[in-house]
């Protein structure tokens, strides 16, 4: 007799069969009625969503390396969700599409995800309004939203239904923009509207081996001939690259971890402050490592023309180190990142010298401009640090549109609300200054270490400052040059020999001459005094000292500030 071959099941076939017993407590047994019969059906509608699905769809989902969408539920809370808006639709098919209000470390967040066990998480007309209606409530009630999206997109038989969902669903995350916060986990395979909803939302989280874009390879290759992968045309790698997504994970677990984490810094609304977090670490702790990290870069073979990584100084300044960095891969020439300091969230932008000197290019300044547009809409206070040379110059840049990258930046700085302060780190020159939250721009504080370079110009400047003096110096070569062959020549050295002699011996004098200008500017010019004197600089502060420094005027800044709705919308992009 053949063996029967043995499918591989997630059903228990030693579980007994579900009972359920409606019967009250101490009832007298009777016979079962219409009201019995009602019971059973609405607890099997209950159940639907849940249990509707075949064991084999399950089975597909976690062969494919990823989780159905309550094992997804589970890892955001152990709380029991309150699943809204169930099932809608003439077969109650609207289960493609669950939408609930979930508990998440003591907070109320509306959650949403696709359920791809159930017709690949499609959408219809049905979805679209469940998704909208929800977004609505998390407008109204002031709470922020999780997006979990794993869907093939639009419903095809559902026509043009599908269409009309998504539209609806766009229409309606876009008017919660600005009110409330969302994050948004990308699972699977997404193309077409379920690329565009997602990217609407606050922060995108892309795991590895997942999609989403404009269209599919496939369609990529029957239009344009053009044969690509999916990781190339829209993974995690080319979005977190271009600023589509945020945030890069290694799997689906890391996505909702990341997105746990994240909601911890966040504000439920526009019109509250982020959880306030109680910390063990001293205000007032010293903060040793920043000052050896400056000693040993300044005081190396290239002085003050040493990069660092900037991030090391947030770390020393954050409460026990900890802090949370957005776009940690895509312009690293600065940093944004959320963070602790006495216990209230803050949101850090810091030039890093360690990456193209902390020049600001295209994607830094867009980068920067989204960021702070998101602190100001939320209440998040601000701390920036300065240490840059300016922003890119070239052609290249000029064809991105640097200039109007750059007054993205600079508008999003002027319009802040929020209490910020600027630490200037070390170099602070031209338009680059004038458009990084300094006094006239708005800055509530701003500090200087003693490493401060603030000037019109760099190292450059001299050629401006010393015009006359060089020109002297650099007129007087030729001479120089003439009298050294002169005596060469008298001492029995050969014209050429004693021409190239002379002229070497010219250049090595001139270079030492511009070296000693250099210095001379540096010491004059590029430095914290004039700022000092003029007001530029509330004050200087010590390496050693910039937790308690920051910290304490963070703290009384706070004290100060009450947070508001906007008179009008401001939504979180242009």
């Amino acid at each position: 007799m053949a063996k029967k071959n043995i499918k591989p099941s997630l059903k228990n076939p030693l579980a007994p069969p579900e009972q359920i017993d409606f019967t009250i407590p101490g009832e007298v047994a009777g016979i079962a009625g219409g009201y019995e019969e009602v019971m059973q059906e609405g607890h099997d509608l209950i159940q639907r969503p849940i249990k509707s699905v075949q064991i084999g769809q399950i089975e597909k989902q976690h062969f494919k390396k990823r989780m159905t969408v309550w094992e997804r539920i589970k890892v955001l809370t152990d709380s029991e969700p309150n699943v809204l808006f169930q099932n809608w639709g003439k077969n109650l098919d609207g289960a493609s599409l669950v939408t609930g209000i979930l508990n998440i470390d003591g907070r109320d967040v509306a959650l949403y995800g696709h359920d791809f066990t159930v017709r690949a998480g499609s959408v219809d007309a049905t979805n679209g309004q469940k998704l909208a209606r929800l977004m609505k409530m998390a407008g109204e009630k002031g709470l922020p939203l999780i997006g979990m999206n794993d869907s093939a997109g639009a419903f095809v038989p559902a026509g043009v239904g599908g269409l009309d969902g998504y539209a609806e669903a766009f229409t309606a995350l876009r008017k919660i923009s600005g009110v409330v916060p969302s994050i948004m986990c990308m699972f699977g395979f997404n193309a077409g509207g379920g690329s565009y909803l997602p990217r609407q939302g606050s922060f995108v989280i892309q795991p590895e081996d997942t999609f989403f874009g404009l269209t599919g390879p496939g369609v990529v290759k029957s239009v344009l001939g053009e044969d690509i992968t999916p990781e190339e045309l829209g993974g995690p790698k080319v979005h977190s690259a271009s600023g589509v997504t945020d945030l890069a994970v290694a799997d689906e677990t890391a996505a909702l971890r990341t997105a746990v984490r994240l909601l911890s810094y966040l504000p439920d609304n526009n019109f509250s402050m982020s959880p306030f977090q109680e910390t063990s670490d001293p205000l007032d702790r010293k903060t040793w490592e920043i000052n050896t990290l400056l000693k040993k870069a300044f005081n190396s073979p290239t002085g003050f023309n040493t990069p660092f990584d900037v991030s090391i100084i947030i770390q020393q300044i954050c409460d026990h180190g900890d802090y949370f960095e957005i776009q940690p891969t895509r312009a690293r020439e600065a940093i944004t990142a959320f963070g602790r300091l006495s216990g209230n969230v803050v949101g850090f932008v810091a030039n890093n010298s360690a990456v193209a000197s902390g020049q600001i290019d295209c994607d830094s300044a867009v980068k920067i401009a989204r960021f702070v547009r998101f602190c100001n809409i939320y209440n998040i206070p601000l701390i920036f640090m300065e240490d840059t040379t300016g922003f890119l110059p070239g052609r290249e840049q000029e064809a991105r549109g640097i200039v109007q990258a750059g007054r993205t930046m600079l508008d999003s700085i002027v319009d802040v609300r929020t209490p910020r302060i600027l630490l200037i780190l070390r170099n602070a020159y031209g338009g680059a200054y004038a458009s990084y939250n300094n006094y006239p721009t708005g800055a509530d504080l701003v500090l200087a270490l003693p490493t401060t370079r603030l000037a019109v110009m760099g190292p450059a400047g001299k050629e401006f400052v010393y015009k006359s003096e060089l020109r002297k110096m650099r007129g007087s070569v030729p001479d120089m040059i003439k009298q050294g062959i002169q005596e060469r020549v008298k001492a029995g050295m050969e014209g050429d020999e004693a021409k190239k002699d002379a002229e070497k011996e010219v250049a090595e004098w001139l270079k030492l001459q511009e070296a000693e200008l250099n210095l001379r500017y540096e010491k004059e010019l590029m430095n914290p005094k004039e700022g000092l004197a003029l007001g530029s600089i509330s004050s200087i502060v010590m390496p050693t000292d910039l937790r308690k420094g920051l910290g304490e005027n963070l703290n009384f800044l706070l004290r100060h500030y009450q947070p508001s709705t906007w008179q009008d919308v401001q939504r979180e992009f242009h």
